[in-house]
């Protein structure tokens, strides 16, 4: 096997740096110096375009500012070029050498005690202060199934004598989604409509959803893509992924059960799509790499799927949140309540076994380009990464801590995704919440 090539350790990993921006100093927040994620941003309210930004504690660096100022070195600044207008696809298909060098000089020029202080405060701007957009053109979005607890339990409620299909455990599974409705975390969607037929009805209605939902994901960006025909190889597979975001795939379970058989989801997930508005790279995650290890039992991988470094460090540690905020909270000042919290450790597939397996067929990925992990469930009930799973295909009702109770999503609920990496040795970092609102049906 060739050699690997995942993201290393270098000095911008180090727990003991401090920022001059005070905020990222504080042990909880997501957004340390070790961190640095890159996304879009603009003044709230305004009609500027959109522009590429780190966040940093509580700020963001403007980079285009940055740029303007002299404060990153020529060959860093030459990177940004085609990112004017807020689309970050020409930063991402410079591949990890471009992030890489950005990263290293915004940690440099951050530092408690950088020469640069003083020019670079001036080209940062409060997060509360601004509004975010999805960070780069999506060409395509991939959906997979990775998720082996959310997939063994969703099978049992309608396979129970075969929960999982015999590829699962051979193949990572995927679907082919649709772009034009993702968006960034603030997300707020109607009700979707669509073809429904319950068990006693004669004929099909066309109705709101009744059985709406949320999946608990996480979605991969891809960076450098690769030519039409040519295969990603393992161990060149994360070369060509740019970073992590969290992503909800929000899903109408009824209009899915009528509609899916027998080429898969489509209005029952083309209607909305959350993502948190920072791209966690590769880089910042390298500290929380995990072994990729089957159980005991299961086949290994295809050679085509297996690596050294695959199989040494090809997992991550990501721990996962959701919350529910329902109108009833908000209207009494409550906090969001927790539903639950699960690992993406628990993942069957990794990033890398996702890239190769969509490229093996010769499919040419491109920057920005968009996978979503499959629903994240944990081994246990209460790690349920969906509602569908949490109240057992609405047969058992969650009391919520209010009194409300819930099967499926009611108007004005709001879902809140939450994801940190924490290790013995490193700075916690975090990717942000990434929040939805379900609104009424129109019409």
């Amino acid at each position: 096997m060739m050699r690997p090539t995942l993201a290393p350790l270098d000095f911008t990993h180090d727990a003991s740096l401090n920022s001059w921006v005070e905020s990222a100093n504080t042990p909880d927040s997501d957004f340390p110096i070790q961190n640095l994620p890159i996304g879009v941003f603009r003044r709230a309210g305004s009609l500027e375009f959109f522009r590429p930004g780190v966040a940093i504690g509580e700020q963001i660096v403007d980079l285009l500012a940055a740029r303007a100022a002299g404060v990153l070195p020529a060959d860093v600044a030459v990177t940004l070029n085609g990112c004017e207008r807020g689309e970050l696809n020409a930063f991402m298909a410079q591949g990890r050498v471009a992030r890489v060098a950005l990263r290293q000089a915004l940690s440099q020029a951050l530092r408690e005690g950088s020469s640069q202080q003083t020019v670079l405060n001036t080209c940062l701007m409060p997060q509360a202060s601004a509004e975010y957009a999805v960070p780069c053109r999506i060409g395509d979005y991939t959906d997979f199934y990775t998720g082996i607890h959310h997939a063994t339990t969703v099978g049992k409620l309608f396979r129970p004598d075969q929960p999982l299909m015999p590829n699962y455990k051979w193949v990572p599974i995927g679907y082919h989604g649709r772009t034009s409705s993702i968006g960034v975390s603030g997300q707020a969607f109607p009700r979707p409509k669509g073809q429904t037929k319950g068990p006693n009805d004669e004929v099909p209605v066309l109705r709101p959803s009744q059985r709406l939902d949320y999946e608990l994901e996480l979605g991969v960006f891809v960076g450098q893509g690769n030519a039409l025909g040519e295969p990603i190889a393992m161990d060149q597979a994360e070369d060509h992924a740019f970073g992590l975001v969290l992503l909800n795939d929000w899903s109408a379970r009824d209009l899915q059960a009528w509609e899916y058989q027998p080429l898969g989801p489509f209005l029952s997930k083309n209607f909305a799509s959350t993502i948190s508005p920072w791209i966690v790279t590769m880089e910042a995650l390298a500290p929380f790499r995990a072994p990729f290890v089957r159980p005991e039992g299961d086949p290994q991988p295809l050679p085509y799927l297996d690596s050294d470094g695959n199989r040494l460090q090809g997992g991550l540690d990501v721990e996962l949140d959701v919350l529910i905020e329902t109108q009833a909270m908000r209207d009494a000042g409550l906090a969001p309540q927790c539903l639950s919290q699960s690992s993406y450790r628990d993942a069957y597939w990794t990033v890398a076994q996702m890239l190769a397996h969509h490229t093996v067929n010769g499919c040419n990925l491109q920057p920005g380009d968009l996978l979503g992990s499959g629903t994240q469930s944990g081994p246990r009930p209460e790690q349920a990464g969906s509602l569908l799973e949490l109240t057992s295909g609405g047969k058992n009702a969650l009391t919520l801590a209010n009194g409300e109770t819930r099967t499926f999503l009611q108007d004005g609920d709001a879902i809140i995704l939450r994801g940190h990496c924490d290790r013995s040795g490193f700075r916690r970092i975090g990717f942000g919440d990434c929040r939805g609102q379900v609104l009424a049906a129109r019409g």
